[in-house]
């Protein structure tokens, strides 16, 4: 089964593949993507989601089979709140497109249209390591917007993507950035 917020395009995937002329190399812009692929830390950590809930699952199935439907059931609903959030912990990112840019939390969904945006642009500052409360000296990409406010960082060299890949968050920046240079023109 096809899991298209897994994965990025082929273009994106190796370094100087595509040209300067082709900044945006993706064919359809109207769709939402993510310019990168998400991380190893990201994938691991919703692997092992995906695990614990076959194990539970499996304890739905027993609990049900031994004469109690209603504690099964609620085993069940657990083990669905666990995929669920697997599968929402792996579209968690930037995701762009000609409608503007949206930023994919855990709980919560932003988007912001290019015109209402000023510039994107790469800075140095603290950020949270793995999304711990714990911050460390790294690089991020933001997002200001028309108003002056400046949105939450959009990708970190901190972040479960882009952990120890520094070259993955410099061509997610540039291809982030380049998205904005061509949409916010218009």
């Amino acid at each position: 089964m096809p899991l298209p917020f897994l994965t990025a395009d082929r273009a994106v995937d190796a370094p100087g593949e595509y040209s300067d002329d082709i900044a945006l190399p993706f064919d359809d812009h109207d769709r939402w993507r993510r310019p990168y692929r998400p991380g190893p830390w990201r994938v691991a950590a919703a692997a092992l989601l995906l695990l614990l809930a076959s194990f539970v699952l499996l304890a739905a199935v027993i609990i049900a089979a031994a004469g109690e439907p209603v504690g099964g059931l609620v085993v069940l609903a657990v083990a669905v709140l666990v995929i669920t959030s697997s599968l929402r912990l792996l579209r968690v990112g930037a995701w762009v497109s000609r409608a503007g840019l949206r930023r994919v939390a855990f709980f919560s969904t932003s988007t912001v249209a290019w015109q209402q945006i000023r510039g994107v642009r790469t800075v140095q500052q603290p950020v949270r390591w793995l999304g711990l409360p714990r911050t460390v000296q790294g690089q991020a990409l933001i997002a200001e917007r028309q108003d002056g406010r400046v949105l939450p960082p959009l990708l970190t060299d901190r972040s479960a993507d882009f952990l120890a890949r520094g070259e993955a968050f410099d061509r997610a920046a540039d291809l982030v950035e380049a998205w904005g240079d061509e949409y916010r023109a218009r």
